[in-house]
């Protein structure tokens, strides 16, 4: 087996640098024992800023990888690159050009313009808080104003997949299934919004529970990782979710982007139907 590969990327960003880390390590995942030593540069509006950025990219020459609007930034950056044979990418020109060409206008020069305060920012942020407030079974009967409700039983990640949902602007809450305990009443009688059920198998939820107590420093000798009382944790989430007619996930191998990209697609399934 070869050794990892160790690199430097600089990430160059006249925003919050979002884009640059969610693309860069999409792209390094592809690369097998490869291990990306990021270099983030936030917020970097004027010369004198970039002035340091470039120091340090000197310093520890890699690959930059930016998204700047102001063209003279931009044009002093590559410049310095190119004297430097440092590889960059401007990642959002291909896509930038493409609607240009499509559209037949030029795209402004503002900074961060995603994040404009327009109708889709404050639905992001109304949905955030209602992800807050609905999180690990909180305020259940206000669940009826939610799109996507999740149940699962614990470490199923029902949490960070509804805080991801809610920054695409979907309401989520989530109720635990906790053994013994039935499911609060009000939850099967919803009727608008989308109730999902994730189910995990047993041994990697014994993986991710035991895992959890090691990293709390907390007694293993308990239910919560009793191979037989996790089986039949599972099991009854299963039935319930069979008997309900609620759509499934198995969160066992998948990333939470993966999951909440899975109920993205049940709940346009289900907006196409109705």
């Amino acid at each position: 087996m070869r050794p990892a590969i160790y690199f430097n990327v600089h990430l160059v960003s006249d925003s919050t640098g979002e884009t640059l880390n969610a693309v860069m390590r999409a792209a390094a995942a592809q690369f097998d024992r490869t291990i990306p030593l990021e270099h983030n540069y936030y917020l970097v509006r004027s010369e004198k800023q970039l002035d340091r950025v470039m120091a340090e990219i000197e310093a520890a020459p890699g690959v930059v990888w930016y998204t700047i609007s102001d063209e003279d930034l931009r044009r002093k950056l590559e410049q310095f690159c190119r004297q430097k044979g440092i590889q960059t990418l401007p990642v959002l020109d291909p896509s930038i050009h493409m609607l240009s060409r499509h559209l037949g206008i030029a795209a402004s020069e503002r900074v961060a313009g995603q994040y404009t305060l327009n109708a889709d920012y404050f639905r992001r942020i109304a949905a955030i808080d209602f992800a807050l407030h609905h999180d690990d079974g909180q305020n259940v009967h206000g669940l009826v104003d939610a799109d996507v409700v999740l149940l699962g039983v614990s470490r199923t990640s029902k949490t960070p997949t509804c805080v991801y949902l809610a920054n695409r602007g979907i309401k989520a809450g989530n109720v635990p299934l906790v053994p013994g305990i039935p499911p609060p009443k009000v939850i099967e009688e919803l009727k608008m919004p989308m109730i999902v059920g994730l189910k995990i198998g047993v041994e990697r939820l014994l993986q991710i529970r035991s895992q959890r107590l090691m990293a709390l420093n907390a007694d293993n000798e308990t239910d919560y990782t009793d191979e037989e009382a996790v089986r039949a944790e599972v099991t009854d989430a299963s039935r319930l979710f069979q008997r309900n007619g609620w759509p499934v996930i198995d969160v066992s191998r998948r990333s939470v982007e993966e999951t909440a990209a899975a109920i993205l697609n049940k709940l346009n399934e289900r907006r196409d139907i109705h």
